[in-house]
């Protein structure tokens, strides 16, 4: 039997493979849209990830130290050490500073961790070249995304740092580069007032002196055999601090700081959808519309409307297929060109051919209305 989709296609086979590109690119930018949001949830966590705490100690009411400022004391964490349940202990800051590499502003931000304490945030796996700091000053790891090469020299404060190891994909929640000081150089950069604000505050008579040994957080290890949340819950209330399990951390970031941003990529992803429905709809109306004689004559010499109509849709469901072909092929072209994670995974782009095959399918039924209503006089009309 004859394949009237199959002899269609072949007929106008260069404008077929033009127009199923075109929604193909439009399908592409979905699947970068999804890859985007996926991109976004890693790079929220990766830090937590790499840190790799039991439990996160903060300032009291808050919810740092990335959703919300925190200062507590450097020196709380020995007596965390000796808290009941807590193996290691070891104090970080965070902070966001603006670099400037080849006269080009740079966001960043800094991590300031102990080099010879007992919990590393550098993970082994993503340090690509160099080393981790070995020196309490005037040293640096940095992201790979910095642009920053192996013994580049930065000024960064009021003093000047060498590049002594690459990390690979390491970036904050905001998808900023991140870099590693040692904490007391970090303590420096952060709770340090400025030689000009120093001079104005002992004009003003207001001299003060800076607390450089305050952090952003304390990071603990629990010991095996202790309950994680028992141990944090014991803490925050004889402490008086404020401390989240390392899951606890993670939903605080999915959700305050990057959920509207996941929601407004996940809405317009939905409406990218839609318009790619909408589209393949209309390019079946227009196609079914310009045979629309073919078709009165196939009516007319009494081939059946179902084969018609199978017709209509074989090619709807061939233009999907191959506009879904062409998208992934446009997607993994394309998305290392953005300047934020994109990841790509298998099942979303199985799920989104399982969404685009039965938007084709309810789209060719613009083409099947048209068949259905087709009169046969049309062919004897010219």
């Amino acid at each position: 039997m004859i394949n009237l989709a199959q002899k269609d296609i072949s007929h106008t086979f260069g404008k077929f493979v033009v127009t199923a590109m075109g929604v193909g690119m439009l399908l592409g930018i979905v699947l970068i849209m999804i890859g985007v949001y996926r991109g976004l949830i890693v790079d929220a966590t990766i830090l937590v990830h790499d840190v790799s705490a039991d439990i996160w100690v903060v300032q009291e009411d808050t919810l740092g130290p990335f959703a919300e400022a925190s200062r507590i004391h450097e020196d709380l964490k020995n007596t965390l050490k000796t808290t009941q349940g807590i193996d290691k202990a070891e104090a970080m800051t965070f902070q966001n500073i603006q670099l400037y590499t080849n006269n080009k502003p740079l966001r960043v931000t800094a991590v300031g961790y102990d080099p010879f304490g007992e919990i590393n945030p550098i993970n082994a796996e993503h340090l690509i070249e160099g080393r981790t700091l070995k020196q309490s000053h005037y040293e640096v790891v940095v992201s790979s995304e910095t642009g920053l090469k192996l013994n580049e020299k930065i000024n960064l404060g009021r003093n000047q740092y060498t590049v002594v190891g690459i990390t690979k994909k390491t970036v904050a929640s905001s998808g900023d580069p991140l870099i590693y000081l040692s904490l007391k150089d970090a303590q420096e950069v952060q709770f340090s007032f400025s030689n000009a604000t120093i001079r104005n505050d002992k004009a003003r008579g207001n001299a003060q002196q800076s607390d450089l040994h305050l952090v952003n957080a304390i990071v603990c290890s629990v010991k095996k055999g202790y309950n994680i949340a028992l141990v944090a819950n014991d803490i925050s209330q004889w402490k008086h601090l404020s401390t989240f399990t390392q899951d606890e951390q993670e939903e605080i970031l999915i959700k305050n700081v990057v959920e509207k941003s996941s929601k407004q990529i996940g809405l317009f992803t939905v409406i990218l959808v839609i318009v790619s429905t909408i589209i393949i709809g209309l390019i079946i109306y227009t196609m079914t519309l310009e045979k629309i004689k073919e078709i009165s004559i196939m009516k007319l010499i009494g081939i059946p409307d179902s084969i018609i109509i199978k017709m209509i849709v074989q090619e709807t469901v061939l233009l999907g297929f191959f506009a879904f072909v062409f998208g992934n092929i446009f997607s993994y072209f394309t998305y290392d060109k953005f300047p934020k994670r994109v990841i790509l995974e298998v099942p979303d782009a199985l799920m989104l051919f399982g969404v685009i095959l039965v938007a084709s399918v309810i789209a060719s039924f613009v083409g099947v209305g048209k068949v259905v209503h087709a009169d046969p006089t049309v062919a004897i009309g010219g």
